[in-house]
């Protein structure tokens, strides 16, 4: 996924100075990784329990490309297989009685519905698209796949953890849905936390990934002001769980280094009433990245430290 918008200008990447010797089993652990204070102080440390980009919108002469050989089929399972469905609630566990929500960006078919997707909803600030195509890697992987792929193994370790987990699409939709749409299910949901699952389309060089949280609004449909710190909260234990557990470092194009971005012109977060953010897990434009995101043991990787910050947040 790509972002442009109103006020929002990618920070140039800052410099920090190494951690102390306190510090090293997470850098042992983040090889590279850049993670700034804000991120590393409130995720507990290692002892935690736990720009230029191109957003694709769909036309009617878009192809599909091609599945990542990782990635599942994306149709439901029918629970014949002993996969529970989605929205099953998990076994007994530390997340029992909790409900999470999550959203698989995009939707593999979204190219075959040109004018459903780029119909216009309210996003309380202004009117965007419901959706768009996504993007993918120069070899054709595309992230609808990846999103979808990554959902699935998330939705399995939290369900181990005993929460309940619903996904927004899972495959079995013949396009979207709408942003508006990703955020009510959540809301409706009750959801004690949401989260949506991306990769960047950003240009070559720009690597990493970051967290998108929620800024204050309060502005036609969309009023996020009482989820603005437990998803500053979210945001920031996803983060550093998903560096440590992925080794992959805070973006490099923006964030300043933390990984950390706070936006207001997204309607899947400015219609959100519980605690949500989206995760940009790297760049699929850059060869090194995607070479990590069509991955599928990094895959697995990047879903347990999403799942471990989930797990971290609610459990406080």
């Amino acid at each position: 996924m790509s972002y442009t918008g109103p006020g929002f200008e990618p920070s140039p990447p800052r410099r920090f100075p190494p951690r102390r010797p306190l510090t090293v089993a997470l850098t042992a652990l983040v090889p590279g990784a850049l993670l700034g204070w804000g991120v590393y102080a409130a995720v507990g440390g290692p002892d935690d329990g736990g720009g230029g980009t191109d957003r694709t919108a769909a036309s009617a002469s878009a192809s599909p490309s091609p599945r990542s050989p990782q990635s599942p089929s994306p149709r439901r399972s029918s629970g014949a297989d002993g996969k529970q469905p989605s929205g099953a609630p998990g076994a007994a566990g530390p997340l029992k009685g909790k409900v999470v929500v999550v959203d698989p960006g995009h939707n593999p078919a979204n190219f075959r519905h040109p004018t459903e997707i780029n119909r216009k909803v309210d996003i309380g600030t202004n009117w965007k698209e419901c959706d768009t195509t996504g993007t993918a890697t120069n070899d054709g992987h595309t992230e609808a796949e990846f999103t979808l792929d990554v959902a699935h193994r998330l939705r399995t370790l939290l369900q181990e953890q005993g929460a309940t987990v619903k996904l927004t699409q899972d495959g079995d939709r013949d396009w979207g849905p709408c942003v508006d749409e990703r955020a009510r299910i959540g809301n409706e949901a009750h959801a004690d936390a949401a989260i949506s699952i991306h990769a960047d389309g950003s240009e070559a060089g720009n690597r990493g990934f970051h967290v998108i949280m929620p800024g204050a609004v309060h502005q036609g449909a969309a009023d996020t002001r009482n989820i603005v710190d437990p998803s500053h909260d979210l945001g920031v234990r996803v983060a550093g769980n998903f560096a440590r557990a992925t080794g992959s470092p805070p973006a490099n194009y923006l964030g300043e280094g933390t990984g950390l971005v706070t936006r207001t012109d997204l309607g899947g977060l400015n219609l959100s009433t519980v605690p949500k953010v989206f995760l940009e897990c790297g760049n699929m434009r850059d060869s090194k990245d995607a070479a990590l995101l069509t991955s599928g043991a990094w895959r697995q990787q990047a879903a347990q430290g999403i799942s471990e910050g989930i797990v971290s947040f609610l459990r406080g």
